[in-house]
């Protein structure tokens, strides 16, 4: 399923993603605290087109949880990595926390903004 989730967010294909997400869904990252499921579409589902690559590296399972370390390289050629904390209940996904690791451009850590 998390990895169907990540392959339908890179081809922005929303119909699958719409159909996992619990109607309670939150999403949780340093830029967003436990937004719901509607305010996630129209933040957060725009950023889906950015993307040239999404792999995923690493699925640690602990019951209903797992811990994702993936990938990812942007359209302007930027490469980071996160780790994002997935929980599920009844076969759909009901909250995902983002931690974000370092950015790279040409092989150099670049600094983010917070906001």
């Amino acid at each position: 399923m998390i990895r169907s989730y990540f392959a339908a967010y890179q081809a922005s294909d929303r119909s699958v993603i719409e159909a996992v997400l619990t109607d309670d869904f939150t999403f949780t990252s340093p830029y967003d605290d436990a937004i719901d499921r509607a305010t996630y579409f129209a933040r957060c589902w725009p950023n889906s087109t950015l993307f040239k690559s999404i792999a995923v590296e690493r699925i640690c399972e602990d019951g209903n949880d797992a811990f994702v370390l993936y990938r990812c390289e942007t359209l302007d050629g930027k490469v980071f990595r996160n780790t994002e904390l997935h929980s599920f209940q009844d076969g759909r996904l009901r909250s995902v926390e983002v931690y974000f690791g370092a950015t790279y451009k040409d092989g150099v850590v670049t600094q983010q903004p917070l906001s």
